[in-house]
């Protein structure tokens, strides 16, 4: 059972925090599923679905937001969760010996072959397999994986018998689709066997009320790692978290918690995040709120509650959104693809905003054809 998430030092609310540990899902050493969003909950509501079906699934999202966590999942969920779940790093290794890595080879296949080795695929027989940074595969490769995917069966190298197997194959990358096949670095016919179902994990910046839980558990996991005691995280330090855009998203929040356990300083904590805290679409920081509502000549009294901070927070978050929107719709001439991907929101997300904010296409004039005089 997981340890308490020291996350609200102020609060004694121990149904909150109860909650909160529930949002956490243990999925293997070191590894967890968070899901305190109503993103994530619908992510990992989808999950669970594709995990009763044996197909590939596709799985994008920019680097460090939890995609192999979102592949183990998938694994541990389903039928297959008794087998065993393998990463291949297809960006990490060059060509040749990737292959060798996914098939395995014959003994003699080539010069040091001194054994045959199993592959990857043989290795995972009914089990699942992780195909990571797919996109980075080379063409010729590619190829080869289609046909494990069509026929589930593939030559060791150096090999002249067919070896059947059966495997899931899970692939993941963080490059944009679009371009990837536009270039030519993702064959059309291997993604379209590859995507029949696609997952779209979101980047840190549009979950920040997951921000405060993850430092928590993090925290705890590190100070159990480094056999230190858990710092608590100040009301302040907080707030320039959940401002700041987490490029790295979990990878770098994991980072930092580390360097804040080891070092304990609040204050250089704090400093870290602000010079790199960014006025995002999705979020704006009451210290910018502040700032807009002078230049606005906005009156903000000090004897407010806090509530009508957070109400003047949501209506600039959402002016900025809307005009954000509206702004790449005009850009793109109304080609919402193309303005989904100039925001970098999905296309269905951008569709929602569109519909929030009751937004439409200018209207188009006709010029009609007069005789001239």
């Amino acid at each position: 059972m997981l340890p308490e998430c020291h996350i609200h030092a102020q609060s004694n609310n121990l149904a909150e925090r109860d909650r909160m540990v529930e949002d956490i899902g243990e999925i293997g050493a070191h590894l967890f599923f968070v899901a305190a969003s109503p993103v994530m909950r619908q992510l990992r509501a989808k999950v669970e679905l594709l995990a009763k079906v044996n197909t590939p699934v596709l799985i994008v999202g920019e680097s460090g937001s939890g995609k192999e966590i979102v592949a183990r999942l998938i694994h541990k969920l389903s039928f297959r969760s008794g087998g065993r779940f393998l990463k291949v790093n297809c960006a990490a290794l060059p060509d040749d010996l990737l292959e060798s890595e996914f098939f395995g080879y014959e003994r003699g296949a080539f010069t040091g072959a001194m054994r045959t080795k199993q592959g990857k695929f043989e290795l995972c027989d009914r089990g699942t397999i992780l195909l990571d940074e797919v996109a980075e595969m080379a063409a010729s490769l590619q190829a080869k994986l289609l046909h494990v995917l069509q026929d589930k069966q593939f030559f060791r190298l150096g090999g002249e018998s067919t070896i059947d197997v059966d495997v899931r194959i899970l692939a993941a990358t963080n490059v944009r689709i679009a371009q990837a096949l536009t270039e030519g670095r993702l064959r059309e016919d291997l993604y379209y066997r590859l995507s029949a179902f696609t997952i779209e994990v979101p980047p840190l910046r549009e979950r920040r009320d997951e921000i405060p839980l993850l430092l928590g558990h993090f925290m705890n996991l590190m100070s159990k790692e480094h056999s230190l005691p858990a710092r608590l995280f100040s009301s302040e330090l907080l707030e320039a978290a959940q401002c700041y855009s987490w490029p790295g998203n979990l990878r770098e929040l994991e980072n930092f918690v580390e360097r804040y356990l080891v070092i304990g300083d609040d204050s250089v904590a704090q400093k870290e995040l602000e010079p790199k805290t960014s006025f995002h679409n999705e979020r704006v920081c009451p210290g910018i709120v502040v700032e807009y509502a002078r230049n606005s000549r906005i009156e903000l009294d000090p004897s407010e509650n806090r509530s009508s901070l957070k109400t003047l927070v949501r209506n600039i978050q959402g002016e900025t959104e809307k005009n954000a929107i509206t702004s790449a719709l005009a850009k793109t001439n109304w080609n919402r693809k193309a303005a989904a991907q100039l925001l970098s929101i999905s296309y269905r997300g951008l569709l929602y905003k569109i519909q929030q904010y009751a937004l439409s296409p200018p209207p188009i004039h006709h010029s009609s054809l007069t005789k001239g005089h």
